[in-house]
């Protein structure tokens, strides 16, 4: 898992943070974005069969643009916030279709959206702003746990995939993602406290 994670470094090599936007891990980004509608259509269709091919899509280049990004030495500062909002804001809409649809409980929703507020608001009371983490490990271990939950999840409505032992796999996987969830949200809150405590050091030594 922690090779997959950092595909795409070369070991020595110091990757430089581009200052444009315009690179192709952050088109596929972009991409990936455009194409939450398209799951909620289907959805709303209940084409469960195209959703699950559009969640797997949506997962896979998640993985794709980070390992392009390394590969290529296309790391940007927009792409370092990006990813990351991309992420964010199609995990929230996509468990909350699944809840609307009544195939997943409420508490997933829940256990998304209130550490992520919690984190915004934990920021705009330190900094005045949003400020974006370096994404971690934990918070990349725990997207590839939900965003494999939930197609597997999906795929149970599809018929001929109505498997108890998918269902079990899903519901483990997700629940694994979310405690991931939980943990990795306790890193960024106190990241976030040990980047305002230097911050306030280094500004009490230049007053």
């Amino acid at each position: 898992m922690i090779r997959l994670i950092g595909a795409g470094a070369r070991p020595g090599v110091q990757h430089p943070v581009l200052a444009t936007a315009w690179t192709l891990p952050n088109i596929i980004t972009v991409i990936r974005f455009l194409g939450v509608p398209l799951f909620v259509w289907f959805m709303v269709e209940q084409q469960y069969g195209p959703a699950v091919v559009t969640l797997v899509a949506l997962g896979s280049t998640d993985w794709i643009d980070g390992y392009l990004a390394r590969r290529l030495n296309q790391i940007s500062t927009v792409g370092k916030w990006l990813d990351p909002v991309a992420d964010r804001t199609a995990l929230i809409v996509v468990a909350a279709t699944f809840v609307v649809n009544g195939i997943a409980p409420e508490w997933l929703v829940w256990i998304i959206v209130v550490p992520d507020a919690l984190l915004i608001l934990n920021m705009l009371v330190l900094f005045r702003r949003p400020n974006h983490l370096p994404v971690s490990n934990v918070g990349k271990v725990r997207t590839a746990l939900l965003l494999v939950g939930l197609p597997l999840l999906l795929l149970h409505r599809v018929p001929g995939y109505e498997n108890p032992g998918l269902l079990l796999a899903a519901h483990v996987l997700l629940v694994l993602g979310c405690i991931g969830h939980l943990l990795a949200f306790y890193g960024y809150f106190t990241e976030a406290h040990r980047q305002y405590r230097r911050q306030a050091r280094v500004d009490g030594a230049a007053g």
